[in-house]
C-alpha cells in the first residue's frame, strides 16, 4: 500500500471522496485512534488545566524536547536541562522548536510549507550552514507538495492520525537531510494541535515515542516507509501508542503540579 498522496495533488473538493479515509480501515487503526483520542480527552479533562494550562504546556515542551533529542541519540537527564548547562546542537535545536511551535499553529494549516521552514531553521541552526537553513533538497519537492495538500485539505481522518501521516511523511523522505527527525516530531506536534487533539499542548507525545524505545520507533518507520499495508498500520498504531503515552505524561505534569 502506498499513502494516497501523489505529486500534484490538489485539495479535494468537499464533496470528493476523502483521499485518507481508508487508513482507517488498516488493521487495528481505528481502535488505536479511539483509544489514543480518550487518553487525551483525559488528560483534557484534568481540573489542574483550568488554572495552569500554560504551566504544564511549559513543562510539555521541555519533556518533549528532551524525548526528541534522546530519539536522535542525544539523552540528557531532565535535571540536566533544567540547570539549563547543556550545549548539544541537537538538543538546543530540539528545544528551540519545543518552545517555538505555539507561534506557528495558526500558519501551520495554512502555509506548511513556511512552517516547515521555519521548523527546519529552529532545528538546525547549529548544524547546518545558513544557506541551508529551510530549504528542502529538490528532488523532494513533489512530494513535499503532496503532503502540504494534506496539510490543508479537509478529512474526515482523526487528527492523531493525520498527525502520524506528517510525521511519517516528513521523516520518511528527510526533505532536509539534517534535523528531519526533530522537524517531522515537531511538525506532528503542530499538527495535533491545530487539528483538535491536543489544543492546550499539554500532552507529550515525543516522550511517548521514547518510551516505546528507539529500535520500536526505527522498525515502525521503516514499515510506514515500505508503503507495505501491513507497515502502514503498524506505524498509525505507534504513533498512537506513543500519543497514549504521551497523555499519560502529561497527567504526570498535572499531578505534580497539583500536589505543589
Amino acid at each position: 500500500m502506498t499513502i494516497p498522496m501523489r505529486p500534484g495533488a490538489s485539495a479535494p473538493r468537499p464533496a470528493a471522496p476523502d483521499p485518507l479515509a481508508p487508513l482507517l480501515g488498516l488493521p487495528g487503526v481505528a481502535e488505536a485512534a479511539e483509544s489514543a483520542r480518550a487518553s487525551v480527552d483525559r488528560l483534557l479533562g484534568h481540573k489542574v488545566l483550568r488554572r495552569e494550562s500554560a504551566g504544564v504546556s511549559s513543562e510539555s515542551a521541555l519533556r518533549g524536547a528532551r524525548a526528541s533529542a534522546a530519539l536522535e541519540g542525544v539523552d540528557v537527564p531532565l535535571a540536566e536541562l533544567r540547570a539549563g548547562d547543556v550545549h548539544d546542537p541537537v538538543l538546543q535545536g530540539s528545544l528551540r522548536v519545543s518552545v517555538g511551535l505555539g507561534a506557528m499553529v495558526d500558519t501551520w494549516d495554512r502555509a506548511p510549507g513556511q512552517v516547515l521552514a521555519r521548523l527546519h531553521v529552529l532545528a538546525a541552526a547549529d548544524l547546518a550552514p545558513a544557506a541551508d537553513l529551510g530549504r528542502p533538497a529538490p528532488d523532494v519537492g513533489p512530494r513535499l507538495g503532496a503532503l502540504f495538500s494534506v496539510i490543508t485539505a479537509t478529512t474526515t481522518l482523526p487528527a492523531v492520525l493525520i498527525a502520524a501521516v506528517v510525521h511519517g511523511e516528513l521523516a520518511a523522505m528527510a526533505p532536509f537531510r539534517l534535523a528531519d527527525g526533530v522537524v517531522a516530531r515537531g511538525a506532528a506536534r503542530i499538527t495535533g494541535i491545530a487539528r483538535g487533539l491536543d489544543p492546550k499542548a499539554v500532552s507529550v507525545p515525543e516522550v511517548g515515542f521514547a518510551e516505546l524505545g528507539v529500535d520500536g520507533y526505527r522498525a515502525a518507520l521503516a514499515g510506514y516507509r515500505s508503503g507495505d499495508p501491513d507497515g502502514v498500520a503498524a506505524w498509525l498504531v505507534h504513533c498512537c501508542r506513543a500519543t497514549e503515552h504521551g497523555a499519560l505524561e502529561g497527567l504526570a505534569v498535572c499531578e505534580s503540579l497539583q500536589r505543589g
